[in-house]
């Protein structure tokens, strides 16, 4: 199997900036081993995660300065992790989750190449509970709703790891799926509300997306 080819972007956030490694493009694919396959993440999907989605560099910038402090963030399927690493920067108690089988080795690579320490990691399947990762008082996440199921899976998901008092912030490009996942958000007994970034600038064609919001507590 060919070896996997690379970028390296550089992703400016006012007074610092954050260097990654992504995978070169969207036709990269290595399962030697078949642990994607046994996960269910196909050949066409396996290369998602190993790069940074327009959504993720709106959810990375919405973080460069929110208020964090004294919170537990967790990341929803974070792939590369940009909202992750500029948390990360930040001291932010910040734990970054996704299921593809490479993900945290991405991660780790990434924040090593910015000098900066580990950030937790676990390997996360929305359909269950993972009682080690405890409950969070911020849950953000990137373009997650792009599967009908995501709607019950990521509420249930967010739900069991949301602490009584929280806040939830998705970014989501547009995906058929956002209005049925706040119907169910409200019936946990989440508030909603929604708005579009103040300015995507950094991007290099326009944002149709909205920040979605959830509160409870």
């Amino acid at each position: 199997m060919p070896d996997l080819r690379y970028r390296f972007h550089t992703h400016d956030f006012g007074q610092h900036d954050i260097h990654v490694r992504t995978l070169r493009d969207r036709q990269q694919f290595s399962d030697g081993d078949g642990e994607a396959e046994k996960l269910e993440i196909n050949s066409a999907s396996w290369s998602h995660f190993g790069v940074v989605w327009s959504s993720s560099e709106v959810l990375a910038h919405l973080m460069a300065d929110y208020d964090v402090a004294g919170k537990r963030v967790l990341e929803l399927g974070c792939g590369i992790g940009l909202p992750s690493m500029v948390l990360n920067h930040r001291h932010a108690d910040i734990t970054a989750s996704d299921y593809h089988p490479r993900a945290e080795s991405f991660l780790r690579f990434n924040t090593t190449l910015n000098g900066e320490k580990n950030i937790p990691f676990f390997r996360a399947d929305w359909k269950h509970d993972d009682c080690r990762m405890g409950r969070f008082d911020l849950l953000v996440g990137s373009d997650i709703l792009y599967e009908q199921d995501h709607v019950e899976q990521v509420s249930g998901f967010i739900d069991r790891h949301a602490r009584q008092a929280c806040k939830i912030i998705l970014v989501d490009p547009g995906r058929s799926q956002h209005a049925r996942f706040s119907k169910k958000m409200v019936s946990l007994g989440y508030s909603h509300s929604q708005s579009r970034p103040e300015s995507t600038a950094f991007l290099e064609n326009p944002y149709k997306g909205q920040i979605l919001r959830y509160a409870r507590g």
